[in-house]
């Protein structure tokens, strides 16, 4: 009898000495393993992708403000119909005025799914031509109307954005397919210091037109 207790207590002192094995092996696993990055920039924001060399670099001002913060960058899809962001969000509050990043034509200025549109083909450009688009906008140009980088096309609206804060959807295309936009920012524009409508004639903050002798 003495002899299967010896036995009872041995097996249960086994099993418990499994248990605490097995408790210390997960528990090196958990501090050896590395801490995830929770950040807001590291869990949603991504790089944006390098500039287009298809794409002439003769942006001239920014749509909206000076250098405003990307919320969302260029996610080119992997296929045609394949998900992705075909454009970049810019941080803008409704009301802020758009403006036209390079010289063309307004090709449209509507209402599309119930969001403001506007698309201006860009001059010189090729056949077919590169195309900007900006959206929701309260347009205040006109299809067929010309425009020179850094005139106003138009009011963000304050809904139809797809953003959580006020934004400005900014596209570029040739024909169907979809391009980065950032790649028609020169880099004085995309890093250089903020500026008020880096554009030749426009006004800036002290009234007068700013130097030709841009980079």
């Amino acid at each position: 009898m003495r002899h299967k207790r010896s036995q009872r207590r041995s097996r249960k002192a086994a099993r418990a000495a499994g248990r605490l094995a097995l408790l210390l092996l997960l528990t090196a696993a958990v501090l050896l393993a590395p801490a995830p990055d929770l950040t807001p920039t590291a869990a949603r924001v991504r790089a944006a992708p390098p500039a287009d060399p298809e794409v002439p670099r003769l942006g001239r001002a920014w749509p909206v403000g000076s250098r405003p913060p990307v919320l969302r960058a260029w996610e080119p899809p992997a296929t045609a119909y394949g998900r992705g962001h075909r454009g970049v969000d810019l941080s803008a509050p409704a009301g802020t005025p758009v403006r036209a990043v390079a010289a063309g034509r307004v090709s449209f200025a509507g209402r599309v799914a119930g969001k403001g549109v506007v698309s201006v083909e860009l001059a010189g450009t090729g056949d077919p031509p590169l195309r900007t688009t900006y959206e929701p906008v309260r347009a205040s140009v006109g299809k067929g109307d010309e425009v020179t980088a850094g005139d106003v096309v138009g009011t963000v609206e304050p809904a139809g954005s797809h953003c959580t804060t006020g934004c400005l959807h900014w596209g570029l295309r040739r024909g169907d397919a979809y391009l980065n936009p950032l790649s028609l920012l020169p880099p004085w524009l995309l890093h250089g210091p903020s500026r008020l409508l880096p554009v030749l004639g426009v006004p800036g903050p002290t009234g007068r037109g700013l130097s030709p002798a841009h980079p």
